[in-house]
């Protein structure tokens, strides 16, 4: 059976179950474009930008855990996506991103809307493909959705030439072969009685979750262990979620925006479980002060990412879901208990220092604080809901203030921090889940980035919630410029901004404002019940900052704390 180029590649996504693409046409796309059009299982959203279109495919795959897909056209097309591409590759998110090429015989020519993306993006994805001729495309496909899903989950970019998509060739289903990148590492027997004998001589252990965990699929296991042997559980921020947040043993977040307890926790525990993170500088602070009282256990299913910043004391290297298992197996044959009045101290310690140094802010009756709103909005939904987030500020008081009690429902940009993400993640995790009330927390300075995708919302009526805190400034910058530039703010007032609520009308799309606390309330429960995409605007105190935080330099241990509550 003689396929076209575009026949493949539709057929081999209906395979591969997709039923979601994120995009916009250009001209060395629209052959797959013209085939899309009379597709019956495969819907498209247009975007109305590509950067957007990859973070619509990026907020799909982290609500679902399945690959999300993104398909943009050559060129400016294809460089207007690498943000999305670097963002997702940091978070290990699973993509299959297809850019148009021009013909393979230009290549090289300077042609029009040529580049070079497959260079261009070889640093920020886990792998990518120049397709060259019509009889390697579908096994190249097939590899690409193995390699993103397997493993450490990543993005792969498939860069497709125009007469490639347009060529012929016999295609026939079971020719197709591709490379074999699985590799499973099954940890030893002898890992798990070393994990035994730590925790049998642990006074104060302590479990660290991660991003790891939710890609896993191990936040069962992971909160198993936890209750079964009451250990107290600190996550980062790409871990909230796969540990319950309203659970007594949960510590909340750690490191330079975490808890007074979380961060003391991990200062004086004698054991730290990680599972499924890769100490980042922002959870460590100082490496030769992390955790310096501690021996360390490292579960990961990547090994590059084993001792590459904080050496352990005992490496694992294995798939989180299977090794928690196999843990937890091996803790019930052994007939593993903890000591009960040695845990309990350790909890009453913990307990002191959530009493002593609280998550808190100083409320007020005049003026919005960001931190009621989340809470309103948490008390109002009672968390059944997905959240999305800008980078800033806002993000930092989502995952202090909103507890998180299932995995794969706080979406946000972790590592490489993308302003402008939630909006369009938003729109990707509603794409997904329609029946879920989805909503995108963002600073005025954030959501501006990806903006134009009211439209996308507008159009198809993906029905996303923006609770917008406005202060008036880029918030994180402004607060660094507070404490350590001695208020010298160089270019971080945003005053000059759109009207948000008559941006929302012109949309198409409802629009309120709160501009009091009394206000707070009733505007979400008006913008949460109306069915379209709504704008919700809090104008908030305008130099609130995140607290508690840890200076650059300075041991997790030693965290600044609210000037107004300290004073």
């Amino acid at each position: 059976m003689k396929l076209k180029g575009t026949q493949i590649l539709l057929r081999i996504l209906e395979e591969e179950g997709v039923d979601i693409i994120f995009g916009y046409p250009g001209g060395t796309v629209l052959d797959i474009y013209d085939r899309l059009h009379d597709n019956k299982k495969i819907r498209h959203i247009l975007v109305r930008h590509e950067q957007g279109a990859v973070h619509a495919a990026d907020g799909y795959a982290r609500a679902t855990g399945r690959v999300g897909v993104a398909l943009v056209t050559s060129g400016p097309g294809a460089t207007n996506a690498v943000t999305g591409i670097a963002t997702a590759n940091m978070d290990s998110i699973p993509l299959v991103v297809f850019t148009g090429q021009v013909p393979t015989g230009l290549i090289g020519n300077d042609a029009f809307q040529e580049c070079d993306i497959t260079g261009i993006t070889r640093p920020c994805t886990k792998h990518n493909f120049l397709v060259r001729n019509i009889e390697e495309l579908a096994s190249t496909i097939k590899e690409a959705f193995h390699i993103a899903r397997s493993g450490r989950p990543g993005p792969v970019l498939v860069d497709l030439p125009k007469n490639v998509m347009a060529a012929e060739v016999d295609y026939d289903p079971k020719n197709i072969k591709i490379r074999n990148y699985e590799v499973f590492h099954k940890p030893a027997p002898k890992k798990m009685a070393q994990i035994l004998e730590m925790l049998s001589s642990a006074k104060k252990p302590l479990i660290m979750t991660g991003g790891g965990v939710i890609l896993g699929k191990a936040a069962a296991e992971l909160t198993q262990l936890a209750k079964q042997y009451n250990i107290p559980v600190t996550g980062t921020l790409m871990g909230i979620g796969s540990f319950p947040g309203d659970d007594a043993l949960w510590q909340g977040m750690l490191g330079m925006h975490g808890t007074y307890y979380a961060n003391m926790a991990v200062s004086h525990c004698d054991l730290l479980i990680a599972v499924g993170v890769r100490f980042d500088d922002r959870v460590t602070g100082t490496i030769e002060t992390f955790a310096t009282n501690a021996k360390i256990v490292q579960i990961d299913i990547d090994p590059s990412s084993i001792n590459k910043n904080v050496v352990v004391d005992l490496p694992i290297i294995g798939d989180t879901k299977a090794t928690l298992q196999d843990l937890l197996k091996f803790l019930s044959e052994h007939n593993y208990e903890p000591v009960k009045n040695q845990r309990e101290q350790w909890l009453a310690q913990l307990a002191a220092w959530k009493k002593k140094v609280p998550l808190t802010y100083c409320r007020s009756n005049d003026i919005i604080k960001p931190q009621a709103v989340i809470e309103k909005l948490y008390e109002i939904t009672k968390g059944d809901v997905i959240i999305t987030t800008e980078v800033g500020q806002n993000q930092m008081w989502t995952a202090q203030f909103f507890p998180f009690a299932k995995a794969n429902t706080f979406i946000t940009s972790g590592g490489l921090g993308t302003m402008g993400f939630g909006l369009p993640a938003a729109i990707g995790v509603k794409s997904a889940f329609p029946d879920k009330q989805v909503v995108d927390i963002a600073g005025d300075g954030s959501i501006q980035m990806n903006i134009q995708e009211l439209a996308t919302a507008a159009q198809y009526n993906i029905n996303v919630k923006i609770v917008l805190l406005n202060n008036g400034y880029l918030g994180m910058v402004r607060q660094w410029q507070e404490l350590f530039y001695k208020k010298r703010y160089s270019n971080t007032d945003m005053t000059h901004t759109p009207d948000f609520v008559k941006l929302a009308e012109a949309y198409g799309i409802a629009g309120f404002r709160a501009t009091k606390p009394a206000e707070v309330e009733a505007t979400l429960r008006q913008g949460l019940a109306v069915d379209k995409p709504v704008i919700m605007e809090f104008v908030i105190s305008r130099e609130e900052c995140v607290y508690p935080m840890v200076r650059p330099g300075a041991s997790i241990s030693e965290m600044t704390h609210d000037r107004e509550i300290t004073n």
